[in-house]
């Protein structure tokens, strides 16, 4: 049977000191090749049961980061469409001040001479596509025709525009408005020729009517220009609605002419207990209160292809109330974003300090895991030495006994 062998009690010491070394050395070793102080529960339960804790609500907020990214994008997206059909505002605004500042006037003479007739006439025309009438008595002279037709006339609200020519005999109209005659009587009891060919059809107030076609001997102007500039209205209306129709992101639009039901949910922690709804506006021409100029009458306003004054200066108002809804909007946009670019600032910096204090936890002091590193090494030398030194002793005695 062997015999166990025996070590003293300074060897046996120092080779303990050489197994704690070398083990110290070991987790030094992995300390630096890892980067980490607690690689694993074992090493330390409570740090890295917390540092994880952190690191996966770091990465929640990461995952929270795209969507806010998104939800930005998507108020600017909005932004830049209301901003866009501002300047579509404007345009329509000068398109409208425009037809304004052109001016109606129907100017002619009467290619026949008044005659007075035996028995009463009424004289039946249109101001602007607004009937009006005017009575001549039995055996009137052209002064008394003038002096009801004028009478008519200022009662419609267009002032005195008949007179005679230089000769005395004939009927002049002069109007700063579009003078139409309802039927061919009318036009050739006052001297006119009876129109013909297309009749002219009006529709600015109460409803649709329709004259006959304009007598020869008189000149019409602006009535074309203000219809072309009203279509050229409705094309920047059509334009309004097309943009905001595009002004969307990633599927998301706040200022179509559904935006109104939706809105953009925003959410700023995981819990979404901190978050924002952005809800949208219908920025469409509808949506703005604009509505297409027409022919058509009815008792609402921006009818009659800007025909009438009032129905202009009517759109110039609906218009302007357009500029400060949009610019209300455009203002609870910009304070949404600020809002929400703010959350993403903040979300940024917590993620950092989640990650920082995470690694706190675990991750290991590379300098001074080096100092150990090097420390540990002088030791295992220096427990060599002594374990080295411990067994001299006993080589004394084989020296004696040799």
């Amino acid at each position: 049977m062997a015999s166990a062998v025996t070590l003293s009690a300074s060897t046996r010491q120092n080779l303990l000191s050489l197994q704690d070394t070398a083990s110290l050395t070991a987790t030094t070793q992995n300390r630096l090749s890892t980067g980490k102080k607690v690689s694993s529960a074992l090493d330390s339960p409570v740090n890295f049961f917390t540092a994880q804790s952190l690191s996966n609500r770091s990465s929640d907020l990461g995952t929270l980061l795209d969507n806010i990214s998104n939800g930005i994008q998507a108020i600017q997206a909005a932004n830049q469409g209301l901003t866009s059909i501002q300047k579509l505002v404007d345009s329509a605004k000068s398109t409208a001040n425009q037809a304004l500042a052109t001016q109606i006037t129907t100017t002619g003479t009467a290619s026949s001479g008044f005659s007075t007739s035996s028995s009463s006439t009424t004289i039946n025309l249109f101001a602007n596509g607004t009937a009006f009438s005017a009575t001549i008595a039995a055996s009137s002279n052209i002064d008394q025709a003038l002096t009801a037709l004028n009478s008519a006339a200022s009662s419609a609200g267009i002032g005195n525009i008949f007179s005679k020519d230089t000769a005395g005999t004939k009927i002049t109209i002069s109007a700063n408005a579009d003078i139409e005659f309802a039927d061919t009587t009318s036009q050739t009891a006052l001297g006119f020729t009876a129109g013909s060919g297309a009749s002219a059809v009006y529709g600015t107030t109460g409803s649709t009517v329709t004259g006959v076609a304009q007598a020869k001997e008189l000149t019409v102007t602006g009535v074309k220009e203000r219809a072309s500039l009203a279509a050229q209205y409705n094309s920047l209306l059509t334009q309004i609605d097309q943009l905001a129709k595009d002004a969307s992101y990633n599927g998301v639009n706040l200022i179509s002419n559904n935006a109104s039901t939706n809105k953009l949910h925003i959410s700023f922690n995981e819990k979404d207990t901190s978050n924002l709804d952005v809800q949208g506006v219908d920025a469409t021409s509808k949506g703005l209160g604009l509505n297409a100029v027409t022919n058509a009458s009815g008792t609402s306003a921006n009818v009659g292809n800007f025909l009438l004054d009032t129905d202009i200066k009517s759109t110039a108002a609906t218009l302007t109330s357009a500029s400060s809804t949009l610019r209300t909007s455009a203002s609870t946009f910009g304070s949404n974003l600020s809002t929400v670019q703010n959350r993403q600032d903040f979300t940024k910096q917590l993620q950092n300090v989640l990650d920082t204090g995470a690694s706190k936890l675990t991750d290991a002091d590379l300098n001074e895991e080096a100092a150990n590193s090097q420390a540990l090494s002088t030791r295992q030398s220096l427990g060599i030495s002594a374990l080295s030194l411990a067994n001299q002793a006993q080589q004394s005695i084989l020296q004696l006994l040799r």
